[in-house]
């Protein structure tokens, strides 16, 4: 292998721990990209961080402050472009210049025009050497929902459903469909997104909470969405009643008086929507709110009717689908076999096949 093969290589493993930091935080730095920064010196990791919770302060920024080494003229890499706005806090390229650091690698351009393409100009004319473009396509797919969210009118739209061997959505007799390897990647992917959007139904069937119970990451449990025309939530839900601790937000139409301010002591926040032509909700329209409200990264988990609208409106990111080794025969309910083969005919993607100990789980990559 050549030198300069060595040096590209070597470069890809240390953007690769940068990225492993990133991921720490994915869906709980609000409107911040979740950022990963490792700082080397004399080929040894220095120091490392992340963006932190709610998105301050910078991963550069952890990194260097909070690293118990030397770290002059040493190099590090960042997955994003670093800033070079004064904001809240002191822009990201004037940390790295006072710092004394000798070289900087990133992988991506930053798409907010306050920082996009400026640090590069700002580091050489401080003699801080600088080279990008590493690992572009495994941090391009990661900040995918960073980027639709400042490119885009609508937020990034993960979608999840689970069925059984023989193609059912519900299960007559049993509330579960799949084993617990395949609940505990849910309660994980629950932790990378700011929201979970479901429906009443789902809520009524399920008595839902849709909260992220895996220890020590109970405290990244999002905030709740759901969609309900008439307020026909029951007020003593296990979602209502757990609205003081969780952020809720329920999307509605019309209802009487008392129940929303039934609803509204119970530190739930209503949102009137208007419906379209059909009675229904438009979904378009819908997340457009959920943006404004302020999240990127919706998780979609609800029933098969709403997860095939989306679906069919083109409006999902990342489909991921939990299929059990067990069929349900007689006691299924809701099939998602013809929706499926609509589905997967008319597109293609990039797909990933996790065993989950019996049950599989299947990726596709939509956008």
């Amino acid at each position: 292998m050549s030198i300069k093969q060595n040096k590209h290589s070597k470069h890809s493993f240390f953007m690769k721990l940068a990225l492993t930091q990133a991921q720490k935080n994915l869906g709980n730095t609000k409107e911040n990209p979740s950022v990963g920064c490792v700082i080397v010196k004399n080929d040894c990791i220095a120091s490392a961080g992340c963006t932190s919770i709610n998105g301050r302060p910078h991963a550069e920024r952890n990194a260097i402050v909070y690293s118990k080494n030397d770290i002059k003229n040493s190099d590090l890499y960042v997955t994003l472009e670093p800033c070079s706005h004064h904001g809240k806090t002191l822009p990201c390229v004037d940390t790295i210049m006072n710092s004394k650091i000798k070289r900087v690698f990133f992988s991506l351009k930053d798409p907010d025009t306050r920082s996009h393409n400026k640090s590069t100009r700002l580091l050489k004319k401080n003699k801080i050497n600088v080279q990008k473009d590493i690992l572009v396509s495994d941090i391009k797919n990661f900040y995918k929902s960073y980027f639709k969210y400042k490119e885009n009118n609508l937020p990034f739209v993960t979608a999840k459903i689970a069925i059984s061997k023989d193609f059912y959505t519900n299960n007559k007799k049993k509330k579960w469909i799949t084993n617990k390897f395949s609940r505990g990647r849910v309660h994980l992917m629950r932790s990378n997104h700011d929201c979970i959007l479901t429906s009443v139904k789902t809520i009524i069937i399920d008595n839902a909470i849709l909260t992220c119970r895996i220890r020590g990451l109970e405290n990244r449990s999002p905030s709740r969405i759901i969609l309900d025309k008439i307020l026909k939530i029951p007020a003593r839900s296990n979602i209502v009643r757990s609205a003081n601790k969780y952020r809720t937000i329920i999307f509605f139409n019309k209802a009487n008086k008392k129940k929303i301010d039934t609803l509204k002591k119970l530190k739930i926040k209503l949102v009137k929507v208007p419906l379209n032509d059909d009675g229904n909700f438009d979904l378009e329209n819908i997340l457009m709110k959920i943006k404004l409200l302020g999240f990127s990264r919706i998780f979609l988990e609800s029933g098969l009717n709403l997860t095939t609208s989306f679906l069919n409106k083109n409006l999902v990111d990342n489909f991921y689908l939990f299929i059990s080794n067990k069929n349900l025969d007689k006691n299924g309910d809701n099939s998602f076999k013809e929706n499926m083969k609509l589905f997967l005919k008319k597109r293609k993607f990039t797909t990933e096949r996790v065993n989950l100990l019996g049950d599989k789980l299947i990726s596709y990559r939509i956008k």
